[in-house]
C-alpha cells in the first residue's frame, strides 16, 4: 500500500519559555539542587565535532550516579501529558540506566546501550526545560535552529555526549521526511533511491557516536528520541557499506522512567494471535488468515482466532481465561494526529482506541509483547508520533512491536513468519526481530512460486496473493517499518 504524505511539523519560530522559569528537580534523586544544577551543567557541556570525547569526570560531582538527564525528563512528562498518565516523581537516574543495562547484559549477554537523540537550542550549553502549561506547551518551543545531540549511555563509564555543530531542526526533519518519501514511493522499490538521506542521517546520528559504540562493544541500540525523530526507521541508517541493522539490533523507548526494563520471560509464554482477512469499508488483508493459524499452533504455542471470533469481547475473555504472555493482532491500526482516542486498532466489530488500551487489563498479570502486525498503521507527526511511541506504556505491555508506515500484506506475513522462527533461539527480542529482517534484506524470505520462502520454512499463499509474480523484500520499505517499542530486551 502506498503511504499517505507525512503531515509537516510546523516549524515557525515561537515564543521561548519565560527566563526566569526555574528548571524542575527531582528530589528522590538528587541530594540537593545546588548538586543537581551542577551535575547538570557538567552534562551538558558542549562538545563540537569533529572532536569526540567524555566528560571529564574529574569535573563532575562524587554523586553523579543522582543526576537526572534533563532530556530524560523533558520526553517522560511528554508522554505522560499526551497519554494522560499519572505524573510520577520517579525519573531515571543515570544509576538507574546503567544499572539496568548491565542487568540486561548479564541476563541475556548482549551488550545494550541508551542513545538520546534531541534537539537543543544553538549555542546553549543548557537544555530546554519541559512545561505543561498551556500558554508554554512544548511544540511552542520549537525553533527551526534548534542543534542536534547525541548522548550514548553505556553498561560503564560516564556518558558520551555529542553536538553537531551546524545542524538545525528544519534540515534534520526535511531530511527524515524525505528518507521517509523515498523508502515508501512505490516506483522506487527496485531503486536506491533511498541510500544518499539514509548515508547523511548516519552521518548525523549515529556516526559521531561510532567510536564509543565499537570500543564498549555495544550490541544494542535503544534510541530515546525527541519529537519529529520518533519516526525515523533507524535500521535503515546507511554508514557506506551496511545497514545499522546490520550491526546491531535496535530498539525505540518514549524515555527509560516509562519502560519496564524487568528481564525479559517470554520463552516459556504462549501467544494468543487474532486477526481479520476481511473488513466492510477497509481493504481486505488476504494473507492474515495464513499468518495467524502459522503462528500458533506451528510456530509458537497458543491459540488463534480469525475474523468474526476477533471481537473486543473475545480479546477480553481469552486473556482472562489464560495469561497468555504474547498477543499477536493482524489487522488494521492507524496512529492519527489529535488526542490518542483518535488512533486505533481495527476489531472484527469495533475500533480499539488508544485511551481504550489500559482498560484491557494487559498489566496484570503483564503481556510480555504485543505484535501489531498492521497494515494500515502509519506515523507522520507530534501527536502520531506520540501515540506510536507510548504504544506499550499505554497497553501496559513490557514491549510492542508495530509499524512506522503503510506495509505489504504479504511482506508482513513474511516478517512475521521468519521473527516468530528466530524468537524461539534469539537472547532478546530486538534480535530477533533484526534476524528477520536481514532475512529479508538478504532474500531468504521471498515469493516464488506461488510459495512464501522463509528461512525457516515455506508457506502457500492464499489465492489472491498465489499468483504474485516472483517477488523479494529486500527494499527496507519492506522490513525497516517494523519496530520494537518499549523494553528491547
Amino acid at each position: 500500500m502506498v503511504a499517505p504524505a507525512a503531515a509537516p511539523i510546523n516549524l515557525a519560530p515561537t515564543p521561548e519559555i519565560a527566563a526566569n522559569q526555574p528548571p524542575s528537580t527531582n528530589r528522590l534523586f538528587s541530594p540537593s539542587l545546588q548538586e543537581q544544577n551542577q551535575i547538570s551543567n557538567s552534562l551538558q557541556q558542549r562538545i563540537s565535532p569533529p572532536a569526540f570525547g567524555n566528560l571529564e569526570a574529574s569535573k563532575l560531582p562524587t554523586n553523579v550516579g543522582a543526576v537526572i538527564f534533563p532530556v530524560e525528563e523533558r520526553f517522560t512528562s511528554e508522554f505522560v501529558d499526551y497519554l494522560n498518565l499519572p505524573s510520577t516523581n520517579t525519573i531515571a537516574t543515570l544509576e538507574d540506566a546503567q544499572n539496568t543495562l548491565r542487568g540486561v547484559q548479564q541476563a541475556t549477554g548482549i551488550k545494550p546501550a541508551l542513545i538520546y537523540i534531541s534537539f537543543v537550542p544553538r549555542g546553549s550549553t543548557v537544555d530546554r526545560p519541559y512545561s505543561s502549561s498551556p500558554v508554554l506547551r512544548v511544540e511552542q518551543q520549537i525553533q527551526a535552529s534548534d542543534e542536534l545531540e547525541m548522548m550514548v549511555i553505556a553498561p560503564e563509564g560516564v556518558p558520551v555526549r555529542q553536538r553537531i555543530s551546524g545542524t538545525s531542526r528544519a534540515q534534520v526533519m526535511q531530511a527524515m521526511e524525505r528518507f521517509r518519501a523515498e523508502l515508501t514511493n512505490p516506483v522506487k522499490r527496485n531503486t536506491k533511491s533511498y541510500l544518499p538521506l539514509a548515508q547523511q542521517l548516519y552521518q548525523w546520528i549515529v556516526a559521531p557516536l561510532e567510536a564509543e559504540l565499537q570500543a564498549k562493544g555495544i550490541e544494542n541500540l535503544s534510541f530515546i528520541s525527541d519529537m519529529g525523530l520518533r519516526s525515523i526507521p533507524m535500521g535503515a541508517l546507511h554508514d557506506g557499506k551496511g545497514f545499522l541493522v546490520e550491526r546491531y539490533s535496535v530498539g525505540s523507548m518514549p524515555s527509560l522512567s516509562l519502560t519496564d526494563t524487568s528481564p525479559a520471560n517470554f520463552k516459556n509464554t504462549q501467544v494468543l494471535a487474532m486477526g481479520a482477512s476481511q473488513f466492510p469499508e477497509m481493504s481486505p488483508l488476504p494473507a492474515v488468515e495464513i499468518e495467524v493459524s502459522t503462528i500458533t499452533p506451528q510456530q509458537w504455542p497458543g491459540k488463534s482466532f480469525l475474523n468474526e471470533a476477533f471481537t473486543l469481547a473475545n480479546l477480553k475473555s481469552q486473556r482472562q481465561q489464560y495469561p497468555f504472555g504474547m498477543i499477536h493482532l493482524a489487522t488494521h491500526a492507524e496512529f492519527r494526529s489529535g488526542e490518542p482516542s483518535q488512533s486505533f486498532i481495527q476489531l472484527w466489530d469495533t475500533k480499539l482506541r488508544l485511551d481504550q488500551l489500559r482498560q484491557m487489563g494487559w498489566h496484570s498479570p503483564q503481556v510480555e509483547m504485543l505484535v501489531l502486525s498492521a497494515c494500515k498503521t502509519a506515523v507522520g507527526d507530534r501527536e502520531a508520533e506520540l501515540g506510536f511511541g507510548g504504544l506499550a506504556v499505554q497497553a501496559g505491555v513490557k514491549s510492542a512491536m508495530a509499524t512506522l508506515w503503510y506495509v505489504s500484506d504479504e511482506g508482513s506475513l513474511g516478517l512475521m513468519a521468519e521473527f516468530y522462527g528466530q524468537l524461539k533461539t534469539a537472547p532478546i527480542k530486538a534480535e530477533a526481530l533484526r534476524q528477520a529482517q536481514l532475512a529479508m534484506l538478504r532474500g531468504e524470505v521471498r515469493i516464488e512460486g506461488g510459495m512464501l520462502h522463509t528461512s525457516v520454512g515455506n508457506l502457500p499463499l492464499p489465492p489472491e496473493l498465489a499468483n504474485t509474480t516472483s517477488q523479494n523484500f529486500s527494499h527496507p520499505y519492506y522490513w525497516s517499518a517494523f519496530r520494537m517499542i518499549g523494553n528491547p530486551w
